[in-house]
Parts: C-alpha cells; structure tokens; sequence
C-alpha cells in the first residue's frame, strides 16, 4: 500500500538556537526523524511513499536526492574508496513521491493536494511524519481489511509525565494517579483509509477534527487502541529523550532491529457512546 506522510509542518518547538531544519528532518541517532517512520513502514512491506511538503521542502529533498547508505548499513571499502560492497541496503526497493502541498496547509489540505497519488488505491496508510511506535502495523491493517470504515486510527493513552490529583469538595486529596490511566484515548496518527475519505474531507478544512467527525456518528471511524510503545516528537526535549533512547540501544520502534513480539491490539469501532477519544 502507498504511505502518505505529513512533512511539511515549521516544528517550531523542536528549533534549537537558529535552526531552521523541518522537524521531519531532525537526527535521532544517525538519520532524521522522517526515516525512522519510514524505516516502521518499510519494516512491514509498505515501501510506496508520497511525502507531502511544505516548510524546509528543500532540506528533505536533498537529503534523499544525496542518501548515504553507509551511515546504517555494514560495508567493505576496497580500491581505495572507490568501491563500496554494502552489505545491506535501506531504501534500494523505496520508491518516494515528493509534492509540495504548501507552506501554511492543514493536514486535510495536504492529502487533497496528493488525492491523485491514491484515490484509484483498495486501501492507503497515512501519517504524521513525527511520531514513533512498535504498534503491528500488519495487524492494523488486517483488523480494519475486515470492516467496511472508511478510516481507521491508532488511539493511544494521554501522553504526560504529570500525574492527575483527585479532591474532593472540601479539598481534600481523594487519590493520585498516573495520567495515562485516565480513561481517554488520544489520536495517534497511524491512520489506515480508503479513498471514501476524500468524500468527507472538503478543501479548507483538516482531517482532524472535520472530516474524522463526519465519519463517527455512522460508524465509519474505527480505533485501534494501544498501549504499548507511542511517542510524538514534539518539541526539543522529546528529541533528545529518543536520541538517548537510541543511544543505549533500547529504541523499541526499530522493529527491524529488534525480534520482541510486540502487543497485540484492542481495536473497536467508535461511534457517539463509545469511551472519549481526543483528537
């Protein structure tokens, strides 16, 4: 299936002093932020990708257009550098559209601007170019191959360091609890389609809130809750966590890397009564 990533966002809380790289572009260990999601797709067969552009456009181009494969593959230099036997290669089968949706875009208006690339599809993943997971991307896709939605997102918990404080009407402390074990459930992005997508979303507007709002009351919306590893690279301070995470080798989303099995999902369709689910 054809992936379409979101690129083209400022980042501007990623910045750090005065730089202008798009935060799709930002390193965590030796590759940017955008490979890493595209190295998960990769991982369960997903190799088609429409990059949708907007701010820094040039930085992701050139970065591909210039790839060096040695940085994350083991090779042998022979005739003085002029032959390079790579033993493993990363992007030999990616094939990579790239389309400029816009400077200032809405997430829905970047994926109208690349409608052509996928409406003639069965099915099409899309994504946020700045969140990670371990979530079995092939049991997503299976789960919702099953139903006949028009869309279908991973749900996450409340991402938050914080803790909730309970009180009562008299301001005493009734309970403290984690905030992940409230009983909400975020938008994660991971999002599985089918083209009836375009039917809802309307120029102008985003796919979240506007179109996902006009799937849910028919049940047209599924989300596919999960627990396991999540983490949207938001800012700076979020960067820095996951490049140590990578540092010290424990990096769960490198699903090419690591043989784990990863958590099985808890999918469901959402309709008005199901439990609250931000978007």
């Amino acid at each position: 299936m054809k992936v379409v990533l979101f690129c083209g966002g400022l980042g501007m809380r990623m910045r750090e002093g005065t730089s202008d790289v798009p935060k799709p572009m930002a390193i965590i260990g030796e590759r940017p932020l955008l490979w890493h999601v595209m190295r998960y797709y990769a991982h369960f067969g997903h190799t088609d990708f429409v990059l949708c552009l907007g701010y820094g456009a040039s930085v992701v181009k050139d970065y591909f257009l210039h790839y060096d494969e040695t940085l994350s593959n083991d090779f042998t230099l022979a005739a003085g550098g002029r032959d390079v036997q790579l033993f493993s290669s990363d992007i030999t089968d990616w094939n990579i559209t790239f389309i400029d949706t816009g400077q200032h875009s809405t997430i829905g208006e970047r994926l109208m601007r690349v409608r052509e690339h996928v409406e003639d599809e069965e099915m099409f993943l899309a994504n946020y170019a700045d969140t990670l997971t371990d979530a079995p991307l092939d049991e997503m896709v299976k789960a919702f191959a099953d139903t006949d939605a028009t869309a279908s997102m991973l749900a996450v918990p409340p991402f938050s360091s914080h803790h909730v404080v309970e009180i009562d009407d008299d301001g005493h402390v009734t309970g403290i609890r984690e905030f992940r074990d409230l009983t909400q459930w975020e938008n994660g992005g991971y999002f599985v389609m089918r083209p009836t997508i375009f039917d809802v979303l309307h120029e102008g507007e985003d796919i979240v809130p506007h179109a996902l709002n006009r799937l849910y009351p028919s049940g047209q919306l599924m989300a596919q809750r999960y627990t396991g590893f999540w983490r949207a690279v938001d800012t700076f301070k979020d960067r820095a966590e996951m490049e140590d995470v990578c540092r010290r080798g424990a990096a769960p989303w490198m699903l090419w890397k690591n043989a784990q099995r990863t958590p099985r999902m808890r999918p469901g369709i959402m309709t008005p009564e199901s439990e609250p689910l931000r978007v």
